[in-house]
């Protein structure tokens, strides 16, 4: 083989490297701009409400108990006995708990980036069945007290000062009391001293407004849990260790649908936050533009490597001469439709930026290769073949699932064709045809 086509051969290779550095560059810009959207929802969740996981309610029933001692003196070896008071607690879970809510999503603006929180509206209901222990030579028992409590991560998040309707009476939350057993912030509302070896039904019901960034967890702490949410936003994750028995996502909106028996949950988990022992739903973005963006850049190698392998079959094929600086400024206009990519994106619909930026760079590279290759029909040629790629890779974009199919089609589809224009030229003679270079 010639070795001017070897050296134009390892040219074409050396410059396909050399363009990974924009790429590279490219990447690391999209990764500081998602940065600074994560920043920006942090800051607007610092100044509003953070991601909710609500527990609760449960009633917290707090014993004294004496506790008597007996130990031996260390001087005169002789069994001393003690008496003290000891303080300990347990948790009841209602025996029915229901949850309906509405939440509506508000988008939050800073600069060109944004956050989104969800403000839930929604009316709690639980049963209780509180037994307590009585005293006796074993458990000597002095007194006990009750306490309702309800776990909010962020009380921040709390737009209203519910009433509480407790057995009919009206109660207001407060937060002196503490509750160990609950990994969260509570608030809390003292139920009073109960008899000891009594047993007390207590119906609890109050509204609920809660405001928060992105994600609602709730831990079903029921015995029987029912669970229903609906909201305006069609794009909802649900998530958690339990689904919805029933759910319906549209344009219009999600509701959902959850029936939890403790048989499913442990309750001790569920009473941690960040136990994960609860169900989810996040108002995600549909399209997040800087993952769609790297994803997309991943591609940019693929796409550089298709076209110099097009140009190169053209070369060896129609004779038409292409300089190694006609490769590289090729692919920097390839390069640079990622960025135009990101940069549109910021300010448009992804699928408007995505049009508009490879509109602009097929055009460009389609009218500089007319030049380049003595004629329109060749330069349009190549830019019916970019066109045709550049909308394989939005197909790879909007279909996450398929993409290493779709990705090992083209692959092959390339392959297929490279083996097929050549299947008849005989390589040993390119150096008795190889096309001179422009002077």
């Amino acid at each position: 083989m010639d070795r001017k086509l070897i050296f134009k051969i390892l040219a074409i290779v050396g410059l396909s490297f050399l363009l990974l550095v924009p790429l590279i560059l490219i990447e690391g810009q999209i990764a500081e701009r998602s940065m600074r959207q994560d920043e920006v929802e942090r800051s607007i969740a610092n100044g509003a409400a953070g991601p909710q996981t609500l527990v609760g309610p449960v009633i917290q029933l707090r014993y004294r108990k004496r506790v008597t001692e007996t130990r031996r003196d260390e001087g005169s070896k002789r069994p001393v006995t003690t008496t003290r008071i000891v303080r300990y607690s347990q948790v009841f879970s209602p025996e029915t708990l229901s949850i309906a809510g509405e939440a509506s999503v508000e988008t939050r603006q800073r600069g060109i980036y944004q956050a989104r929180l969800f403000h839930l509206d929604a009316v709690i209901a639980s049963d209780f069945k509180v037994s307590v222990p009585a005293a006796s030579a074993i458990e000597q028992l002095l007194d006990a007290e009750a306490v309702l409590i309800l776990g909010v991560s962020d009380p921040r998040g709390l737009a209203n000062d519910p009433e509480v309707r407790i057995n009919g009476q009206p109660h207001r939350f407060g937060t002196d009391w503490a509750a160990e057993e609950l990994h969260s912030k509570q608030l809390s509302i003292p139920l009073g001293p109960l008899e000891l070896g009594k047993t007390y039904d207590f119906a609890v019901s109050f509204p609920l407004q809660l405001t928060g960034t992105s994600r609602l967890s709730i831990a079903p702490v029921g015995d029987s849990n029912s669970i229903r949410l609906k909201s305006a936003w069609p794009h909802p994750n649900f998530g958690g260790r339990f689904l919805p028995r029933e759910r319906s996502v549209g344009d219009d909106g999600f509701t959902a649908r959850w029936e939890i028996s403790h048989l499913a949950r442990d309750f001790t988990e569920t009473l941690n936050q960040h136990s994960g022992e609860s169900l989810s739903v996040d108002f995600i973005d549909p399209v997040n533009i800087y993952l769609q963006s790297e994803r997309a850049v991943k591609y940019g190698a693929l796409f550089i490597v298709l076209t110099f392998a097009a140009f190169f079959l053209t070369e060896v094929l129609r004779r038409a001469p292409i300089h190694p600086l006609q490769y590289l400024l090729v692919g920097l206009a390839l390069a640079i439709f990622f960025l135009l990519l990101i940069a549109f994106s910021e300010h448009m619909a992804f699928a408007a930026a995505y049009g508009l930026a490879a509109a602009a760079c097929i055009g460009l590279i389609a009218w500089y290769l007319a030049g380049a290759l003595g004629g329109w029909r060749r330069g349009a040629a190549f830019g019916a073949g970019l066109s045709g790629l550049y909308g394989v890779l939005y197909g790879v974009l909007l279909s996450e699932d398929n993409a290493l199919l779709m990705g090992s089609l083209l692959l092959f589809i390339a392959l297929g064709a490279v083996m097929f224009t050549t299947r008849r030229l005989d390589w040993y003679r390119l150096s008795q045809n190889a096309p001179e270079r422009a002077q």
